[in-house]
């Protein structure tokens, strides 16, 4: 540092701290959560003044932002919260229905098309901007502002029910610790003459009654409240226990809890994978997931429903994608960053979707083996009243029954079908076949709490794989839950200037208490009705408004203007087309045949019907309609509510870029911006670094580099290594007025 810049050091009072470590300098190898960006604030006297610039709290000790410790963190953290459930139990139930492998080619043209370009775009806002999602619309239009909000209310509906199904992973993995499992068999119930089995137990299955009655206890209908099921409001409260302890610290203590919930579930599926392989029927499930059927591809609701995968599986829209970005350093690579998440989530899928057919095919050779044992024994009965011991040919020995193959089978069904043509069917012959029970397509809490628990029964060492599974499920949703808090607290956190901790225990609490709705008997058709109604439309709006922001009203060359500026280099040509036009037509598309697929489907619920013992399909009540166009309403709310608010100045649009806040030592400062400018000015003011003018020496901020020449080595604050905090006398960096 030159004598001269040494000469104004020893000037300064006593609010001077320590040399700029800059956050953002790539020299920086500090791996402290909290850093400090020293500034240098010239007053309308002109003397220097350095002061640590801090945002967070509302109170005297304010908090500095905080950052990721490392890169590696940061990247678990995003595929934490984009990997989750669905990548278990939905991806691999789309690929069965929709062509097997060929499925994957329409999947990854629409992660590259839709997908990678707007998680790019959100990673870049939230990056650049270095706010929640609340902060950056407003910033980005004041009059869009509300899509921050209402992505702020899409993740608190989402998460009620989410953890709710964390709540009966954790109920699960609690019994787990027994041999025989508690799912293996039948209950039975004993009289002082007979003992026999359970009904509902007998007309369905182990695994089926005790998903629906020992574990949930549910009700014929969602009508029927039926009380609070014990049993899971305890687990919903170690649940949200859990989320409230991993993120009371902010990524200072979630980030720590990523190390192990977004590796763990990689460690469980490579070991179920190998097991599985290893098992008797798995490569005749994997056979069948990946025997291409490309006849379906030409099926438009094959698009569609790849579409709505690829959109759901990056957690866009949610806010938690720019809520984890504007931790980072602004000269992050972000492009690569999306690319690398979008694909570690799209083999995640393929890697699930393995283990789960695996898994299948071990259950369907078993359920195979018991079919075509039963109803060899029907045969052998048969025989000389029904059958005549000619039909069966001579290299069937019937005696040994569980020496019969399948094809054995198969072979003497054909001939009895063929001889026997008009009675047939009488004699309650049944055909047995992998690939039937193979195409028994399930999904969601079918497959993980039913199919895969049932063939877990016929594992060795049944209790060890189940305690590995449902906490592997566990992980899955709490890598997914952090990331949805994320995108409720630090919005709001950002922009109303609460502490973290009261705001993260109080969003808990609230979540627990409302979330009794999902822990009575009928609480299964309520988290269905959230799953369905609650996110799906709210959502795809939200992106497409956050993509004609950006792309249409913030200006998309503004923006590659910015993506420049911060990451070193122009991004490639086809961002630009896909956000401009490629992007949001798809989007708006996928929207419209959304909307046709609600309107034409009236609202329903699959019931269990006790008596009967098997699901049915069932029409809400009137009520239940209202709350489900309630739920979309309240979502999309707050879009034309503040868009309202702006346009007819009830909130002043100009307010939001007239005054932002520094703190120091505890103090607030407020600075006024230089009028004649507001929130519509580019990221960096359209120029580059080298275009920028020098700041105005009244009211000018700009970061010292450690090691530079003297005054004229300081840079604008926009610059490529620029700061990427709230700054104050920043007029393109405007506080929330709502």
């Amino acid at each position: 540092m030159p004598k001269n810049s040494k000469a104004v050091k020893r000037e300064l009072d006593d609010d001077v701290t320590e040399s700029v470590k800059d956050l953002l300098s790539n020299e920086d190898a500090c791996d402290d959560s909290f850093k400090k960006s020293s500034l240098i604030v010239n007053n309308h006297e002109g003397e220097g003044k350095e002061c640590d610039v801090e945002e967070g709290g509302s109170d005297g000790e304010e908090e500095e932002r905080p950052a990721w410790n490392n890169k590696i963190q940061y990247i678990l953290a995003q595929v934490g919260f984009s990997v989750g459930l669905g990548n278990v139990w939905r991806f691999p139930y789309l690929c069965q229905k929709n062509g097997g492998g060929a499925y994957l080619v329409p999947y990854l043209i629409l992660l590259i098309l839709i997908g990678i370009p707007l998680f790019f775009l959100e990673l870049a806002v939230g990056q650049r901007i270095r706010r929640g999602s609340i902060g950056v619309w407003n910033y980005i239009s004041p009059r869009l502002g509300g899509i921050g909000f209402a992505s702020c209310i899409v993740c608190f509906f989402v998460a009620l029910y989410y953890n709710v199904i964390i709540s009966w992973s954790l109920f699960y993995f609690s019994q787990s610790f027994q041999q025989p499992l508690p799912w293996h068999e039948c209950p039975l119930i004993k009289n002082k003459t007979t003992t026999y089995v359970v009904p509902e137990c007998d007309k369905s299955s182990a695994t089926t009654y005790y998903w629906y009655r020992e574990a949930l206890n549910i009700s014929n209908s969602i009508a029927e409240g039926g009380g609070l099921n014990w049993k899971m409001t305890v687990c919903l409260l170690v649940a949200w226990s859990m989320v409230c302890l991993a993120m009371i610290k902010g990524i200072q203590s979630s980030g720590k809890v990523m190390y192990f919930s977004s590796l763990f579930p990689y460690v469980v599926l490579i070991c179920f994978l190998v097991r599985a392989l290893l098992l008797k029927g798995s490569v005749d499930g994997i056979r069948h997931m990946f025997t291409p059927k490309l006849e379906i591809m030409l099926e438009a609701k094959v698009w569609r429903e790849a579409a709505t995968q690829v959109f759901f599986a990056l957690g866009l829209g949610f806010g938690g994608v720019i809520a984890f970005s504007s931790y980072n350093k602004r000269d992050n690579n972000c492009h690569f960053d999306a690319v690398l998440v979008s694909f570690i989530n799209f083999f995640t899928s393929v890697l699930a979707t393995l283990v789960v057919f695996a898994v299948l095919g071990f259950k369907a050779n078993i359920m195979n083996s018991k079919c075509v044992a039963l109803n060899t024994n029907k045969i052998v009965d048969l025989l000389g009243n029904g059958i005549e011991e000619s039909l069966i040919p001579h290299h069937i020995n019937l005696t040994q029954v569980s020496q019969v193959s399948s094809e054995d089978y198969n072979l003497m069904t054909e001939i009895i079908k063929r001889v026997k043509e008009d009675d047939y069917q009488k004699l309650g012959l049944e055909s047995c076949s992998i690939e039937a029970e193979l195409n028994k397509a399930v999904q969601g809490t079918g497959l993980a709490f039913i199919a895969f628990t049932e063939a877990m029964t016929h594992f060795p060492a049944s209790p060890f794989w189940s305690v590995m599974f449902f906490l592997m499920l566990v992980n899955l949703g709490l890598g997914s839950m952090f990331g949805t808090i994320e995108g409720i607290l630090t919005p709001l956190i950002d922009t109303f200037k609460v502490r973290k901790e009261f705001l993260t225990v109080g969003c808990c609490v609230l979540a627990f208490a409302i979330g009794l709705l999902f822990v009575q008997r009928s609480g299964n058709y309520f988290v269905a009705m959230f799953d369905d109604y609650s996110a799906t439309l709210p959502l795809l709006i939200v992106v497409i408004l956050e993509n004609v922001a950006v792309a249409w009203v913030y200006g998309i060359d503004k923006f590659f203007e910015d993506l420049k500026d911060m990451l070193g280099f122009t991004p490639y040509r086809f961002y630009y087309y896909m956000w401009k036009y490629i992007t949001p037509t798809l989007l708006l598309v996928l929207l419209c045949t959304s909307l046709v697929q609600l309107t034409m489907t009236p609202p329903s619920y699959s019931a269990w019907i006790q008596e009967e013992a098997k699901e049915q399909r069932l029409g809400f009540p009137t009520w239940g309609i209202v709350v489900c166009i309630s739920l979309v309403v309240m979502a999309i709310m707050p879009v034309p509510v503040v868009f309202a608010l702006r346009y007819f100045n009830v909130i002043d649009e100009n307010t939001s870029g007239l005054s932002t806040v520094s703190y120091k030592k505890g103090r607030i400062i407020k600075e006024t911006a230089r009028p004649g400018e507001d929130d519509d000015t580019s990221l960096i003011q359209g120029k580059s670094p080298s275009e920028a003018p020098s700041p105005m020496p009244g009211n000018s901020i700009y970061r010292k580099q450690s090691g530079s020449g003297g005054p004229d080595a300081d840079t604008a604050p926009n610059g490529r290594y620029g700061i990427g905090y709230l700054m104050a006398d920043m007029p393109d960096m405007p506080e929330s007025d709502l």
